[in-house]
């Protein structure tokens, strides 16, 4: 991470440390967001922002693998580019504020984050076509990583119980929103050319396919070589042991445990039936749901 992005992150822990829990999030057109990350302001200027039909999007809901696949592109691009940049985080949109939005002018092709609902990402991504790689993980470890992501994380509001964050999340209110909400969104978007859905745990299982496919997918030609070396360099592991590089003071929060299945070591068996039965009445016969493999990783 650059001195700047550092010395930001730091100011805005310590704004946290002076605010009390239930004002580190707040509504904005029904959803919440973390009130020191996203204000009002940011989400208000978004649709302000202009895209380039060259951007590269990453789009994820939180804890889905997003800052895992941020590290993945920035290897791909440094090798199918030659570019290599100062921060290992990108942009994500609803972080920058109005100041901020009009001085983007890194170079083509511009690297670019959201974990936006994608009725709320900017409509120039859209008109412009912009490519969109959307990381989805399953429901359960999603849930997981997002409890220990809260009551670890100074910005968000912590000291929440495991029943009560379970509660939270299946009733969608967290930050971002409703998790079932975003997948039902994108599912309507699986066959839109722009868009390329994969999930986590898929790439857990072959990384080295997914470098390769999300590769093609953008246009960039690597050798075999390059795509092995990118895949060595970006095991959930080697990520998390250069966390305290990328991410600072933060990376041991963003980069937990990264394991598929964790979530039996949390839910109670009635947790489990109640989110079986969420997952059965809105993904269960859609395509990403299908994707998500739900019997294989949930059950």
């Amino acid at each position: 991470m650059s001195s700047d992005g550092v010395s930001n992150l730091q100011t805005r822990i310590q704004m946290a440390q002076n605010m009390k829990e239930e004002e580190k999030q707040y509504r904005y057109n029904g959803v919440l967001y973390p009130t020191i990350m996203c204000p009002e302001e940011n989400l208000k200027v978004l649709n302000q922002f202009q895209a380039r039909s060259d951007d590269i999007l990453l789009v994820a809901y939180p804890k889905c693998g997003f800052n895992w696949m941020v590290g993945v592109m920035r290897k791909i691009i440094a090798e199918a580019t030659g570019n290599k940049t100062e921060t290992k985080m990108p942009p994500i949109l609803e972080f920058f504020g109005p100041e901020n939005l009009k001085v983007i002018a890194a170079p083509s092709p511009r690297f670019l984050g959201t974990h936006l609902h994608p009725d709320n990402i900017p409509a120039t991504f859209y008109e412009k076509k912009v490519k969109m790689l959307v990381v989805f993980r399953n429901p359960k470890d999603t849930l997981v990583s997002f409890f220990h992501f809260y009551n670890n994380n100074p910005v968000l509001p912590s000291g929440q119980s495991w029943d009560s964050f379970f509660s939270n999340f299946m009733k969608g209110e967290v930050s971002w929103g409703s998790y079932f909400e975003h997948a039902l969104a994108w599912d309507q978007r699986m066959d839109d050319p722009a868009v390329k859905v994969i999930t986590y745990e898929e790439l857990k299982q072959d990384l080295s396919s997914g470098v390769g496919d999300i590769s093609s997918f953008f246009s960039f030609s690597l050798t075999q070589d390059q795509v092995q070396h990118i895949t060595e360099g970006s095991t959930f592991r080697a990520m998390k042991e250069n966390a305290g590089n990328s991410h600072a003071a933060i990376g041991n929060v963003i980069f937990r445990k990264g394991e598929v299945g964790d979530w039996k070591n949390h839910f109670t068996a009635e947790q489990s039936k109640e989110m079986d039965e969420v997952f059965q009445k809105h993904l269960a016969n859609t395509k990403l749901g299908a994707r998500l493999n739900y019997q294989k990783f949930c059950r």
